[in-house]
């Protein structure tokens, strides 16, 4: 079967806004939406530098925006990066079946993680995403480096 995600994928369209919201805030161009019956029941985008807040990665403000919603057995969490070890432990504590990210090369993330836990995960290897997130991390080296934990 045909995997049904593609770059012109609206939902990863929306988390790309996101993400270009969270660059015009000042803050680190990673956006997320979560989608149940393709629709959008939240949004959010890493808000760590605007928040001074070092849990607010886009997933979990996604997440937090979505608020309690009981199963997340029929959703799909979009990302703009793949996630990181703090989000992905979100993503296979709520039991979420999906993830598609719209790229990994500037960020490897807990992919592995992630599949070994039963999640699906679809890199979309976009090349909006990967320029966005690369000129980022070279304008931001030391912001980039505290948002993934490197000293």
């Amino acid at each position: 079967m045909a995997d049904a995600f593609s770059d012109n994928d609206p939902f990863m369209q929306e988390a790309i806004a996101e993400a270009r919201r969270g660059l015009a805030e000042g803050g680190i161009p990673i956006g997320s939406v979560l989608v149940r019956e393709k629709t959008i029941i939240g949004r959010g985008h890493n808000r760590r530098v605007q928040k001074k807040d070092p849990i607010i990665h886009a997933e979990i403000d996604c997440l937090r925006n979505a608020g309690r919603i009981g199963s997340y057995k029929n959703t799909v969490l979009y990302s703009t990066l793949m996630p990181c070890y703090l989000c992905a432990g979100a993503a296979v504590q709520f039991g979420i079946p999906r993830v598609v990210v719209g790229e990994s090369r500037n960020f490897s993330g807990a992919r592995a993680f992630m599949e070994e836990h039963g999640i699906v995960v679809t890199d979309l290897d976009l090349p909006a995403c990967v320029a966005m997130m690369a000129d980022f991390i070279q304008k931001n080296p030391l912001l980039w480096n505290e948002d993934i934990g490197v000293d």
